[in-house]
């Protein structure tokens, strides 16, 4: 079954931080059946992200099947889904991240991870890399493109355009 990805799970690093999150439940359960009946222990704290990719897909995390489950789904995705590489300028703000994710989750593949990096010199926009192409979407391409045409304005603007 392949899972629904919550909109919170951005990167290939928040995939290993639910494995992670999960392996702990799962030690709590194993830690439980072994001491002795009463002795108090402490549940591990789940994060809403783990919570909600559970019910997103069905799961109980009280059930060890189910969670042998999501394990299995999660380490799938993390050795199928595509991986596309965004750089900015700046860090974007989230309610944008978000609305790229959604878009190429609904247009390219609904299991797609995103990596984001930061690249200064790109000055605006975004340059966003697939293993095989690059789209240069920024400020520093598109006026490398406009660069003759600039130059003449310029040499226009200077009266050097005789």
């Amino acid at each position: 079954m392949e899972l629904k990805i919550p909109i919170s799970v951005v990167t290939q690093g928040d995939v290993n931080r639910l494995l992670r999150e999960l392996s702990n439940v799962e030690g709590f359960f194993i830690s439980a059946a072994a001491r002795k009946p009463g002795t108090p222990m402490q549940p591990p704290k789940m994060t809403k992200t783990l919570e909600e990719m559970a019910a997103q897909n069905g799961y109980s995390l009280l059930d060890a099947k189910a969670r042998q489950q999501l394990k299995a789904g999660l380490e799938n995705i993390l050795a199928r889904a595509p991986l596309l590489h965004i750089s900015f300028a700046a860090d974007p703000p989230p309610r944008a991240l978000e609305q790229i994710l959604v878009w190429l989750r609904q247009n390219i593949d609904p299991r797609l991870l995103l990596q984001i990096g930061l690249q200064p010199t790109i000055a605006a926009g975004c340059v966003v890399r697939t293993p095989n192409h690059i789209f240069d979407m920024s400020l520093r391409e598109y006026l490398k493109k406009q660069q003759p045409y600039l130059v003449k304005l310029i040499q226009g603007a200077a009266g050097g355009g005789h």
